[in-house]
């Protein structure tokens, strides 16, 4: 009798090695892969805007910091309208230290964006591409 039980645990053992490794392999190749997410934060330093650049997908908000230890305001161009991406306004002022987000970009195209104190100063210019 006592062969009979050894059996059973064998066997009952040998199924559960086989449930986990079939779980296991079933875990690992039907999780896609996801792509690092987009970063959607741009900091202000004395040394300008960083990344000038952004690609992101419609709905993405972007936060700007001043990590600066002057006041910054954040706008879409064209200067001094910032009529071509509203979504902007919500960022506006930024006193050093503060943060603050766009509304969500929904709209497919590019907004160029520039600190409303200093027009012209390239390195606090920039563009985000919504796509």
């Amino acid at each position: 009798m006592s062969g009979g039980v050894w059996r059973r645990v064998a066997l009952t053992g040998g199924a559960a090695v086989v449930a986990v490794a079939v779980t296991c392999s079933k875990d690992s190749t039907s999780s896609p892969s996801q792509p690092p997410p987009t970063p959607t934060t741009i900091t202000i330093t004395a040394a300008g805007a960083s990344p000038r650049t952004l690609t992101v997908p419609p709905g993405t908000q972007i936060t700007f910091v001043n990590n600066d230890s002057v006041a910054h305001e954040m706008y879409s161009d064209p200067h001094p309208e910032h009529t071509d991406c509203p979504e902007f306004d919500s960022v506006g002022h930024l006193a050093p230290g503060a943060t603050r987000q766009t509304q969500n970009l929904t709209t497919i195209r590019v907004c160029g964006f520039h600190d409303h104190i200093n027009p012209f100063v390239t390195s606090l210019t920039g563009s985000i591409k919504i796509q």
